[in-house]
């Protein structure tokens, strides 16, 4: 299974929402507290970039020496419609800064120094420490998820339905009504079964890591064998 940190490092580097809060700065709408776009940088700070008139760069210059602590927050929503449609939390708090240099015009890039993470997502809750963190790799799969997601939903439902057949006996399970793909990553796929007021999610994982699109159609083509077997 993927590490905390590794999928915390994949939230920060998918597509799911993410604002910056700034303890005690002016309260502003949240699409003001939204970065246009974020990176980790090799030393496993964060890197966000803003308007230039955006309360956390406000906030960062009104500060300039002195210690500026924000906190990161992304949540990761499921790219098909399921019941629970939100699959996890992130919050990655630290020190924030003006990145020196780095301004775009009517645009200013902010550097998040983390000290505290922590994930509540599918796998559970977990501290994260800010040096696993900034070894870890995003997962290979993420870039393409939400698209490989509504493909199987959309395209292979009843292949995906099947599935549950590699269950065995489940209480309910005979009465499923919709078998949705609702995470996918390098070690398996997670569907979540409902049916008659029943809702559970179940993981099928692959023989080995898939490393690739390749290695992924490879291993969703062993188990569709294997439930329709």
């Amino acid at each position: 299974m993927p590490s905390a940190a590794e999928r915390t490092r994949t939230l920060v580097q998918s597509t799911c929402s993410a604002v910056l809060l700034v303890p005690g700065a002016v309260r502003a709408p949240q699409d003001l507290l939204m970065p246009l776009a974020r990176e980790v940088t090799p030393e496993g700070d964060i890197h966000l970039l803003f308007p230039a008139d955006a309360p956390p760069v406000r906030a960062a210059t009104h500060a300039q020496d002195d210690e500026l602590s924000a906190v990161l927050e992304l949540t990761d929503v499921a790219p098909v419609a399921v019941p629970q449609r939100i699959r996890g939390r992130a919050w990655l708090s630290g020190w924030l800064t003006r990145v020196p240099g780095q301004a775009e015009p009517g645009r200013m890039m902010l550097r998040l120094e983390l000290g505290e993470i922590s994930v509540d997502d599918l796998w559970g809750s977990a501290a994260v420490e800010p040096e696993a963190f900034a070894a870890a790799m995003a997962d290979p799969l993420a870039e393409h998820e939400a698209e490989l997601l509504q493909h199987l939903h959309a395209a292979h439902g009843d292949q995906v339905r099947l599935l549950g057949s590699l269950l065995g006996t489940r209480v309910g399970l005979t009465r499923t009504e919709r078998a949705v793909p609702l995470a996918l990553d390098r070690f398996g796929l997670r569907i979540r079964f409902t049916g008659e007021g029943q809702c559970f999610d179940a993981r099928f994982d692959f023989p080995e890591p898939v490393r690739d699109i390749t290695d992924l159609r490879r291993a969703m083509h062993r188990l569709f064998t294997a439930a329709a077997s």
